[in-house]
């Protein structure tokens, strides 16, 4: 049984498109972006042709024509070629030049990458929430975030610099997406770990952005460490009182850019001593994120090119041998991917 004979269904035409099924069947009803044949008359099932029309109407709505005229458009397509006329030289809606097929400057970049913006784009939420959950359950925590949810992230983050305003909503709404996927991956804190001091993790004062420390946050979690996230713009003394009142054996600090990296506070919370008379203790500092670069702070104070780097230094500090595996060792030679 041939799918260009007998169709394929719409679940497997959402995944190939980046799509909920939901949607495809809301365009049904709406627009008449459907099969041309159903099976027993009620259940969709989509031809080569169908395919196409819904890949025409995905790349039309992604590049912000309305999805009324998008239809129309979409459907034309698959019926044929019209009469040309004068009046009606080019009825197709002017629209960007496939590329990544979604508008967003993605570049080279996995096919989940381009399934993931098509449906931030589109503010397809059941979409997001799926490609998500596939993802991480595929590649793992580690690749899904590197390779899909960051390089998306950043490519929403460009079109948003670039083009106004228009953008944003997109931003919001896969930034809430990618933070709950986070959450739903870290694992409880489990076995004897969870008495250890804790790894915390905060943005310097005036620092907003947390998805990579959520992201941190859920890869100890699934390798069951225990972790404190203080957040976005912890103030200075607040990280303070929280150091000295946890002891916990690393503090992990974000600065997105040079503007908030916070040096002075580096080096007093790395040298913030508590514990104990006579076996006082510092914590380790390890500074993430691009602010920190291009400037040495202090000694002893590691600076991780990305997640997998992090999750090494940071489980070498416990004793459980299933938290200290060196994740560097899963990047290719001479390869360190940025947050």
């Amino acid at each position: 049984m041939s799918d260009s004979t007998h169709g394929v269904t719409t679940g497997a035409v959402a995944r190939r498109l980046g799509v909920s099924p939901t949607t495809l069947r809301s365009w049904d009803r709406r627009y008449g972006i459907g099969p041309a044949m159903r099976e027993g008359g009620r259940h969709r099932r989509w031809s080569p042709a169908d395919v196409a029309m819904l890949e025409e109407m995905c790349r039309l709505t992604a590049s912000g024509v309305p999805p009324a005229e998008a239809a129309r458009a979409a459907r034309r397509d698959r019926e044929g070629p019209q009469q040309w006329t004068p009046a009606a030289a080019d009825p197709r809606p002017t629209a960007r030049q496939p590329g990544s097929g979604n508008g967003l400057p993605l570049g080279d970049v996995r096919r989940e990458c381009r399934g993931l913006a098509r449906a931030a784009v589109r503010l397809d939420s059941p979409a997001l929430d799926a490609q998500l959950r596939d993802v991480v359950a595929e590649h793992g925590l580690v690749t899904a975030w590197e390779e899909v949810m960051a390089p998306t992230l950043h490519a929403v983050g460009r079109k948003w610099e670039s083009s106004g305003d228009r953008y944003v909503e997109v931003e919001h709404l896969l930034s809430w997406h990618v933070s709950t996927a986070l959450r739903q991956t870290a694992s409880p804190e489990r076995g004897p770990l969870v008495s250890a001091p804790p790894v915390l993790l905060a943005c310097v004062p005036g620092e907003q952005h947390t998805l990579p420390l959520e992201a941190l946050a859920a890869g100890l979690g699934e390798l069951g460490l225990p972790t404190r996230m203080f957040g976005a713009a912890v103030p200075a003394e607040a990280l303070d009182a929280a150091v000295r009142r946890m002891g916990p054996a690393a503090v992990v600090l974000w600065s997105q850019s040079r503007s908030t990296a916070h040096h002075a506070l580096a080096r007093h919370v790395a040298g913030s001593a508590f514990g104990v008379k006579g076996a006082r203790t510092c914590p380790l500092v390890v500074l993430a994120g691009p602010g920190w670069a291009g400037r040495t702070t202090a000694a002893g104070m590691p600076r991780p090119a990305g997640l997998r780097e992090a999750l090494t230094v940071l489980s070498r500090l416990y004793p459980d041998p299933a938290s200290t595996r060196d994740h560097s060792r899963d990047l290719p030679p001479g390869e360190a991917p940025d947050w």
